[in-house]
């Protein structure tokens, strides 16, 4: 059985969901303000025209699949510090950077899951082995590292895990157990059970598309329930939390919480499915930016939990 549930984004000090509309978000990432395509805001906006116009850069998409380009409109450095805290003492900080796939290095509405497995892990006052595959910049693995856990971060892009080590010595976090790989997740996951390597932990946040390093064709409709079977032989005797987050795609939570609650079974736990969503600024309206579902030990109940990371 499962629950569904919606994850509003933490509170943030550096990044802004400020309106949305007409296919549009406008969103402030530090000190700096971006305009990017939204197909699922299908309302009007809430904000003027002229504080729209106000954005430092519009991306333009293609017609290429996540294609497109950044039309600056006022000066943006290559790339600037940001930081989150919430219930990472110390906090997170990490370099934001525009890249030619419209994302900038951070998705925020993500933090709702860094604070639930942070919280996990503190719980445990035990060693925790914790999985980040599809890492990308970094910030889920620091913040399980934070947390107190041993982390393989696990990404196909040479590029991200760079990124994600800088965010690392930006963090002040060098010290900290991180194993980085530039690795296919499939292969990376079946080479760990051949060795009898098991997690804790595993956070899963794989593309809609894409290729490893040696040109591993990554669907995922089609490549996801081969993953996730793969996953379950390297879940430990006595695990923590399985977090599952899918972008782009029109599926519903309720079949990841259906396919997490089947990969997950034989051991004692509960599945919590929904959406993460970014609540704007200006109207107060809800942008649903994923689909999630998590599992976690039987343990845990919402009592054991902080309120910061109760449902939304």
């Amino acid at each position: 059985m499962f629950t569904f549930s919606l994850l509003e984004s933490p509170p943030w000090k550096d990044y802004a969901l400020l309106d949305s509309g007409d296919g549009l978000k406008l969103e402030r990432f530090g000190p700096f303000v971006f305009v990017r395509p939204e197909v699922q805001a299908i309302w009007p906006r809430a904000l003027s025209e002229k504080e729209w116009a106000a954005a430092h850069a519009v991306f333009q998409p293609s017609s290429e699949e996540s294609g497109g380009h950044w039309a600056f409109k006022k000066k943006v450095p290559e790339r600037w510090e940001m930081r989150y805290t919430s219930l990472n003492e110390g906090g997170l900080r990490f370099w934001a950077m525009t890249t030619p796939g419209r994302h900038l290095g951070v998705f925020p509405e993500c933090a709702a899951n860094w604070d639930w497995c942070s919280a996990l892990i503190r719980k445990a006052k035990r060693p925790v082995r914790v999985l980040n595959l599809f890492g990308y910049t970094g910030l889920a693995t620091l913040a399980a590292a934070l947390a107190g856990a041993q982390v393989t971060h696990v990404d196909a892009s040479k590029k991200s895990v760079a990124w994600a080590r800088e965010n690392q010595a930006l963090s002040g976090l060098a010290e900290k157990p991180v194993r980085w790989i530039v690795e296919d997740a499939l292969k990376f996951v079946q080479r760990e059970a051949r060795r009898g390597s098991r997690y804790d932990g595993i956070l899963l946040d794989p593309p809609k598309f894409g290729r490893g390093p040696k040109g591993e064709v990554w669907e995922v409709y089609k490549s996801l329930p081969k993953l996730l079977a793969a996953c379950r032989e390297i879940v430990s005797q006595q695990p923590l939390f399985f977090v599952l987050t899918v972008y782009a795609v029109q599926a519903s939570a309720i079949h990841l919480g259906q396919a997490l609650d089947a990969m997950m079974s034989g051991w004692e736990g509960k599945v919590e499915c929904g959406e993460l969503a970014t609540r704007e600024t200006s109207a107060g309206r809800l942008l649903s930016q994923a689909v999630y579902a998590r599992w976690s030990h039987a343990m845990w109940s919402p009592a054991d939990m902080p309120p910061e990371t109760s449902k939304r």
